[in-house]
């Protein structure tokens, strides 16, 4: 037997490791070792795939991603969809930095090479010239419930500061790094009407899409490097010029690490959980920030979805140098961004490390598909990144508060999204790299807070915190899509208001998910005549009645609103009179005009559309108001602070004078 076979064998013979309480079907296991060589810029690695077949399905392939293969050259499916990545692609023609792998042998537990037979495909668009799409026929049939264990041998070339991967200096962060089998969907299982591969290619646009397994993997990385991981670190071996880092990730769908021998170590141990921190020196005061963020958002996601199952969160702050792997998130391992010149005020970096934390609910746990339906994770992670900031910071100031400039996280949203050149451009039920001009992060990440705001409006916070934790505690550890959300938006609404909003949410789900409409309801007019009464001569009496005889005036008060757009949702409609009395009324938004008519004694004088802004899709908030006497003091307020701005910046120019 040849001595790589054999060890191989050994390798099968070893398992995917220790036994542990599982928490998800454990479908894509590997057991992963790992050279980094620094000189070339290269990896090298072994792995051991065993893969459970979980449908009623014979299967007869597999199929990877081999997502280096995006940056190998400018034809790849990736770097032609790069319009807004081309600023990598400028830097990898300039440093000849590009990346690729290749797989140099593939063979299944009876030794047979499977390689001969393997190729690349691209099921998305055809591209011939794209290889981040591996088929592999297999020697012999996967059975429904049967499993295969597949050995596989492979070198990397790293590309150079690419999206969301590469390495620049001597900082390396490795994230789909490695031959990656794709997701294979039974009948019933999100959209597959009968079992099919969803094997997309890398795409510019969009994110991952995996299985759950148990991941062993050993890093070997040269002497002084520190290697920060998915999963807890079980141990590090010192050999001659070299360290191996050892981990292991549990009920996970990827894997990811990064390296520096610049990493300064930070731990912090909260809730069970071994929080390791990875900077630079001089990000080191940022300690403190960084730790309070993730311990508010570990508290708020456990109360509002369920406990953080992981023992372990690695938090990586990328150099200046390494800032395209900045801001992304990955099972138990996320990454922030910070630029010293930054004010404390400017609370990017909380926002960041919130965002990417929330992910290990909404898309990490409830694993969905990224790259088909966007909305459903960042959409999701989002909208609660703006509430856990608003908590934590003020809803007024939990984005920016500085030299009296405020505003909250839930304001940035309604800019991105309304900032649109075009919000009607498309709608949010696209796959990831089918958004045109850019639109994707607006309309995925920002339109859909907007509408769970709206709905929250609409239902109560409580109610929306139910269903999202109904929706995490029914979906953790398995592949759900937009109509399970749907559903489960459904039943909850039905067990608390029954028919109030109708036999149930469609109506909603049609106009913001799958609807392109906009919302913008507007106070058109107030006005007040006064009621004549009765004069004349009547048939109860020859005498002629006279105005002035008559009870004190009273007035005829008319509120017009109008619906300028296309998207409707029930609203209410405040009406404030003279004497301080106020009647809100009750409509359900659909006419695309509606009057109130009120007879008495004082005069309507402001009229509020959404008083409690509920709507935060509706585009504009100004027109939602109508005073006959504008009030001078809320002028007054913006004013007073737009000067005491000013006066504080001019003053902080002058130091530079």
């Amino acid at each position: 037997m040849h001595p790589k076979l054999l060890f191989f064998v050994f390798l099968f013979l070893l398992g995917p490791g220790p036994a542990f309480a599982q928490l998800s079907p454990p479908i894509a296991s590997y057991d992963i070792k790992v050279r980094l060589d620094t000189a070339e810029k290269k990896l090298y690695g072994t792995q051991v795939l065993l893969w459970n077949n979980p449908s009623a399905d014979t299967i007869r392939e597999l199929q990877y991603h081999l997502y280096f293969n995006a940056f190998r050259n400018t034809k790849s499916t990736f770097m032609k969809e790069a319009d807004n990545f081309s600023f990598l692609v400028d830097g990898l023609r300039k440093n000849c930095g590009w990346g690729w792998t290749e797989v140099q042998s593939i063979r299944d537990e009876e030794g047979n090479e499977l390689g001969r037979n393997m190729e690349y495909i691209a099921p998305d668009d055809g591209n011939a010239d794209d290889r981040t799409v591996l088929r592999v026929p297999l020697s012999q049939p996967v059975l429904p419930g049967g499993s295969v264990k597949i050995a596989l041998d492979w070198a990397s070339k790293i590309p150079r500061a690419a999206a969301r991967t590469g390495y620049n200096q001597d900082y390396y962060f490795m994230a789909q790094w490695f031959p990656k089998v794709g997701v294979y969907e039974p009948a019933g299982v999100r959209f597959a009407e009968k079992g099919q591969w969803n094997c997309h290619q890398y795409h510019a646009e969009g994110e991952y899409y995996s299985d759950f397994g148990v991941y062993n993997v050993e890093i070997t990385v040269p002497e002084g490097f520190t290697v920060g991981a998915s999963g807890m670190l079980q141990g590090v071996q010192e050999e001659a010029g070299s360290k191996t880092w050892s981990f292991q990730a549990e009920d996970v769908i990827d894997f990811t690490w990064s390296a520096s021998p610049h990493f300064k170590e930070m731990k912090e141990t909260y809730n069970g959980i071994e929080i390791r921190l990875l900077a630079y020196p001089y990000h080191e005061h940022l300690r403190d920030r960084y730790f309070k963020a993730i311990r508010f958002a570990i508290d708020f996601c456990s109360a509002k979805f369920g406990d953080y199952p992981y023992s372990a969160l690695t938090v990586i702050d990328p150099p200046l140098h390494g800032m395209f792997s900045s801001a992304m998130e990955y099972p138990t391992l996320i990454s922030t961004a910070n630029l010293c010149f930054l004010p404390r005020a400017v609370r990017t970096s909380e926002l960041l490390l919130v965002h990417e934390f929330v992910h290990q609910f909404f898309m990490q746990m409830v694993a969905s598909n990224e790259q088909e339906e966007p909305w459903l994770d960042e959409g999701i992670t989002n909208y609660y990144e703006a509430r856990i900031m608003d908590e934590l910071f003020g809803e007024q100031s939990s984005t920016v508060d500085f030299l009296g400039f405020r505003f909250g996280n839930m304001e940035s949203n309604r800019g991105a999204f309304f900032g649109m050149a075009n919000p009607k451009i498309a709608d949010n039920n696209r796959f990831s790299w089918q958004f045109p001009e850019g639109s994707g992060h607006a309309i995925s990440y920002s339109k859909t807070t907007l509408w769970l705001r709206t709905l929250e409006g609409l239902l109560g916070t409580e109610a929306l915190d139910e269903i999202i934790r109904t929706y995490f505690q029914r979906w953790r550890f398995r592949h759900p899509c937009g109509r399970d959300f749907i559903a489960v938006v459904n039943e909850v609404v039905q067990q608390k208001y029954g028919d109030e909003f109708g036999p149930g949410l469609s109506w909603f789900f049609d106009q913001v998910l799958y609807g392109t409409e906009l919302c913008d309801y507007a106070v058109a007019s107030i006005s007040n005549e006064p009621i004549s009464l009765p004069a004349g001569i009547f048939e109860d009496t020859e005498d002629c009645i006279r105005t002035e005889d008559a009870r004190p005036p009273q007035f005829r008060s008319k509120v017009i609103v109008y619906r300028l757009e296309g998207l409707y949702f029930p609203v209410e409609v405040a009406v404030t009179f003279e004497d301080g009395s106020v009647v809100t009324e009750h409509w359900d938004g659909k006419g695309r005009s509606q009057e109130f008519v009120y007879e008495g004694r004082s005069k309507a004088v402001i009229a509020e559309v959404d008083p409690e802004r509920k709507l935060y899709l509706d585009k504009n908030f100004i027109n939602n108001s109508l005073a006959l006497e504008p009030p001078v003091a809320g002028v007054r307020k913006y004013v007073l602070q737009f000067l005491f701005w000013m006066q504080n910046a001019m003053q902080s120019l002058s130091v530079l004078v």
